[in-house]
């Protein structure tokens, strides 16, 4: 079924193990959003992470940058920022009476745009190049992007004065959304304790870039059954077209479904969620796991459907209550 050998899956679970509890020294009680990153670096694929200001959006990014060997910038997000400050510029020199090309903060690993909905619009689409093609465009000379490349995001959606919504275009590049929520009682009590600590954990590196590239090719390899490629079809394709996917409620909310841009992430998603637990086969449950996080800004819902309250999650939970699981 599976071309993988159980030690090489045993070796990846343990890394990943190793990475969990490195980032556990700083994050308490996001588990998920950690795994989460691990697997959009895994995928090769970017993600965008939302949640109201506090909630450890920009400590989770600067964590996993603290565990993996590799390059890390962080660019925050102003409505004075310019796409130089992106991707960079040429340079003139007046003694040679040459340009050269300085690079921005984008040559990276892994880059934080951090609240990327306060710089403008020309701003956000600095990243598109580098997001789709990994590489960049200076003057007329493409460069290409170091290896792994990973953009994470993060904007706060209850502020509207001073912000500039991603346009759908760019905001179907991010392979997940993440939606933060609040802690528990217990993990506030335990993030307040080590805020008040006078000694700051101090975080190793767990794997470098060349070991996430060789995971991220493991993760490829992982089994995907054919019936697993039906149900991801069925899923986005109940987004398209709810009334034959027996949703009638649905029929007329959705403005707009998912493309197959999010099938490909959903399978993607599955194998690197199977390797993350240790195994060499996509399970239903890894894909119904991630569908939310691969599906919620991929919709457009209608006026109307908002104006009643509903919700991109709320139609995703429908979806999976509906499509049969083979």
């Amino acid at each position: 079924m599976t071309g993988i050998g159980q030690e090489r899956l045993a070796a990846a679970a343990a890394r990943v193990g190793a990475l969990r509890a490195e980032m556990g020294k700083v994050l308490v009680g996001r588990d998920a959003l950690a795994d989460r990153l691990f697997i959009g670096l895994l995928c090769r694929g970017h993600v965008l992470i939302e949640g109201v200001p506090g909630l450890a959006k920009t400590l989770a990014v600067k964590t996993l940058a603290g565990a993996i060997r590799a390059v890390f910038h962080r660019v925050q997000f102003t409505p004075d920022l310019l796409p130089a400050d992106i991707s960079g510029t040429e340079v003139y020199h007046p003694d040679t009476g040459l340009f050269t090309v300085r690079k921005g903060p984008v040559f990276c690993n892994i880059l934080l745009a951090d609240e990327i909905n306060r710089a403008p619009s020309k701003v956000q689409s600095a990243l598109l190049e580098a997001m789709a093609e990994r590489r960049v465009t200076i003057g007329g000379e493409t460069l290409p992007l170091p290896e792994p490349f990973l953009v994470l995001a993060t904007q706060n959606p209850i502020e509207q004065e001073g912000t500039y919504p991603l346009p759908e275009a760019q905001v179907d590049r991010f392979l997940l959304q993440l939606v933060l929520g609040y802690p528990t009682a217990e993990e506030e009590k335990e993030i307040v304790r080590r805020a008040c600590s006078p000694e700051e954990p101090a975080l190793s590196p767990i794997l470098s870039g060349e070991e996430v590239l060789a995971m991220a090719a493991l993760a490829g390899q992982v089994h995907l059954d054919e019936r697993l490629l039906d149900y991801i079809v069925g899923l986005v394709g109940a987004t398209r077209d709810p009334q034959g996917a027996g949703l009638p409620d649905l029929a007329g909310r959705i403005a707009y479904g998912a493309s197959p841009r999010a099938a490909i992430g959903l399978a993607r998603t599955a194998r690197a969620s199977a390797l993350l637990d240790g195994r060499g086969y996509a399970t239903p449950g890894d894909i119904k796991a991630l569908a939310p996080d691969v599906l919620r800004h991929r919709l457009l819902l209608t006026y109307e459907a908002q104006a009643e309250g509903l919700t991109p999650d709320a139609v995703i939970r429908q979806i999976l209550e509906t499509v049969p699981v083979p």
